[in-house]
């Protein structure tokens, strides 16, 4: 049975049926229930009153009491402007309005006394308010409110009176009518645990605050309960999952210690042995590994995929490992390769380019069993790729690969799920792995291995272009190699790609003795493949390329980066750019070039990239600056379903709210207990839909 937060919003006072369909359509608001969690983005203190002689440029909004001296209309046709002349005891001021003149010149009467509110603006000698919000001083007296809300609204609803103060009305009637249905979501344990108000409480005081600490305590006990349930839906899958699917015990280390003892080539950092304890403990539980791995690129992830290999074969299962692109995947098998042959194990590489005759070959021995690696593309998800027992399935870069795909390789082995290990470069912010990855576990390698270098990044500006050259010179003369990357205009690709030719004549003619190659995302893969060989083999000294060689290959004697125009590129790009080079064990360069007006947040991204060369600091920049839904791309759309709490400002809260939810899974898997019925409720109510953004199995 329908409640009434299920109520069409076109049955509220105040808002009728042309109202609500206005609603609907801008602010995607038809119920009363979605009309009741339309909260405020801020809250003006209408507690203070300014004197004329008091204001300056600084301040926000201002509220005036003072009386109208005289009312003028000023200029002709579309320059006409009201202007009423106002004063206090301490000074004069004007009021000005362009729009909606004859309605305003109603209602005010000379001599009369009103309290004015708005943006103040210094014009010559005189302070002017252009269309403050204004009521009689009598009436202002009665209704006065300690907080006033702000409400966000558009151009069309301000037309119909729906701006904030007309939503502020109509809430009114709204948070009356429903107070009395309101029942509280959490557990009298949780609400004492954490001091958190009431549901009801919260509502109230969240749209009508009474005083500043609860209002600040309403916002607290919202943004919990919203990540709450976030988290509690994400670990509840987890919790399916693991009852659910029955995975391989994986847990025989005789080909590890042999290759710890024998043959591994430098010493592992602690955060690599770290996150190969984590992924043995899983392999070794008898439940599926669902794990993903972050870490900067270079920071040692494919040795730790390696290890997690040597403990499925060890087991009796074989392993897989899939790229987004033939030249990852190549990159991953010549590194593997050096190890398995150390091991005496079989690996093999199947991408397209593999040829029929030996294609056959590859799986027969994967169907005997006696291939033990294999490496490749999408060529994987084919069903003629049959393996005996495959236990272990690598993803490198999960988000190049759709969920479909990826569940392909998952029905490789009919009787257990494999166990999944995913490696990402990309570094995710605590906040937002949190969120995204709630129901994986998430290991994090967050150091580099000894002997590398960190990359030293430098900003220089077009003026400095001759010494730049000057530079690239200097390190080619002493055997290195230089990329020098242009950024993707999106509005057009033929812009691009002039922006890039102009770019490659330049350092043509800057650089005659030596050889160029060239790479752009309108070149034909195979051109792609040979320009970027060309380079690996050190047959081309410069590589001019758009940013298709974000995710490419590895060249450890490539020790410069060059990026032009670098303030048109997001900070996780920069990021992953620079991470082309310090690759080897000599030092390595990053330049940022750019023009000398930046924007603030420009400058900011190009500090940041200056500052650090730590992906987890250089991604919570990233996600304050551009926010979690631009972060992770439109298709994340259930991240910026959070109706009040903020991925980018609320870390703490969001911390304290999975460990509640960790807490109460714990003692209770399944919800229940009878104290828990209102949480499992309300897990109930929720969308299904905006549960899982990034299952990876």
């Amino acid at each position: 049975m329908p409640g009434i937060f299920d109520t069409k919003i076109e049955f509220l006072k105040g808002v009728g049926p042309q109202r609500a369909a206005l609603l609907n359509k801008e602010l995607a608001i038809f119920t009363y229930g979605e009309l009741i969690q339309h909260y405020p983005f801020r809250y003006e203190d209408r507690t203070r009153f300014f004197k004329i002689r008091e204001l300056n440029p600084d301040l926000e909004n201002v509220q005036v009491i003072a009386k109208i001296r005289k009312i003028e209309l000023i200029g002709m046709g579309n320059k006409r402007r009201l202007v009423a002349h106002v004063f206090d005891e301490t000074g004069e001021m004007e009021m000005t309005w362009f729009k909606g003149i004859q309605w305003v010149q109603k209602k005010l009467p000379a001599g009369a006394v009103y309290v004015f509110f708005g943006k103040p603006a210094r014009f010559g000698s005189k302070w002017s308010i252009a269309h403050p919000e204004m009521e009689p001083l009598s009436q202002a007296n009665e209704q006065r409110n300690n907080f006033q809300p702000v409400y966000s609204t558009t151009e069309k609803l301000r037309a119909r009176f729906l701006d904030s103060k007309g939503i502020s009305k109509i809430m009114e009637s709204l948070v009356q009518a429903c107070l009395p249905h309101i029942h509280e979501t959490m557990p009298a344990k949780l609400l004492q645990q954490y001091q958190l108000i009431d549901k009801k409480e919260a509502i109230r005081q969240i749209h009508f605050p009474t005083q500043p600490d609860l209002l600040n305590r309403a916002r607290k006990r919202l943004k919990f309960e919203e990540f709450f349930f976030l988290q509690l839906r994400l670990l509840l899958m987890k919790v399916t999952r693991t009852e659910k699917f029955k995975g391989q015990s994986l847990g025989n280390t005789e080909l590890l210690t042999e290759f710890y003892k024998n043959h591994i080539p430098f010493e592992l950092t602690n955060a690599q042995k770290r996150v190969i304890r984590e992924s043995f403990a899983d392999m070794k539980s008898g439940t599926q590994m669902n794990r993903l791995i972050q870490g900067d690129v270079g920071s040692g992830k494919t040795m730790v995929a390696f290890i997690c290999m040597l403990i499925a074969i060890g087991s009796g299962a074989q392993a897989c490992l899939m790229a987004p692109t033939e030249i990852l995947a190549n990159q991953h098998y010549e590194g593997l390769k050096e190890f398995a042959d150390m091991m005496d194990l079989e690996i093999e590489i199947l991408t397209g380019s593999v040829k029929k005759s030996k294609r056959k070959i590859i799986h027969e021995k994967l169907l005997s069993g006696e291939l033990k690696i294999l490496i490749g593309t999408h060529a994987l998800l084919e069903d003629v790729v049959q393996f005996q027992n495959l236990g272990l399935a690598i993803v490198d870069e999960q988000h190049r690969f759709g969920v479909a795909q990826r569940a392909k390789l998952w029905a490789k082995n009919r009787e257990y799920i494999p166990h999944v290990l995913v490696m990402t470069a990309t570094p995710i912010p605590r906040t937002l792995a949190m969120t995204l990855y709630g129901d994986l576990d998430v290991s994090v390698i967050d150091e580099l291995p000894a002997g590398r270098k960190p990359i030293q990044t430098v900003h220089r500006y077009d003026k400095d272009r001759l010494k730049v050259f000057g530079f690239i010179n200097e390190e080619i003369k002493k055997g290195r190699q230089v990329y020098i990357v242009y950024p993707l205009i999106e509005e057009s690709e033929s812009l691009n790609l002039k922006n890039l030719m102009d770019g490659y004549e330049s350092i043509a003619r800057a650089f005659p003795q030596y050889p160029l190659s060239i790479v752009h995302g309108s070149m034909k893969s195979e051109d792609k493949d040979y320009e970027m060989q060309r380079f690996v083999k050190g047959e081309t000294k410069i590589m001019v390329a758009t940013t298709v060689i974000e995710v490419g290959v590895n060249v450890p004697n490539a020790s410069v980066m060059i990026i032009e125009n670098a303030e048109r590129f997001g900070l996780s790009q920069l990021h992953q750019l620079r991470g082309r080079v310090g690759r080897g064990a000599e030092q390595s360069y990053c330049i940022l070039m750019s023009k000398y007006e930046l924007s603030k947040e420009g400058r900011i991204r190009l500090e940041t990239m200056v500052r650090t060369n730590d992906g987890f600091e250089i991604a919570d920049v990233d996600l304050k600056l551009r926010g979690p839904g631009d972060l992770m791309g439109t298709q994340q759309s259930g991240i910026t379903d959070l109706l009040i709490a903020d991925l980018s400002k609320d870390a703490p809260i969001l911390t304290l709210a999975r460990d509640a939810a960790q807490q109460l899974l714990a003692e209770d898997p399944h919800l229940s207990s009878p104290e828990n019925a209102p949480v499992l409720r309300q897990v109930k109510q929720q969308k299904k839909t905006a549960v899982n953004w990034s299952r990876i199995s």
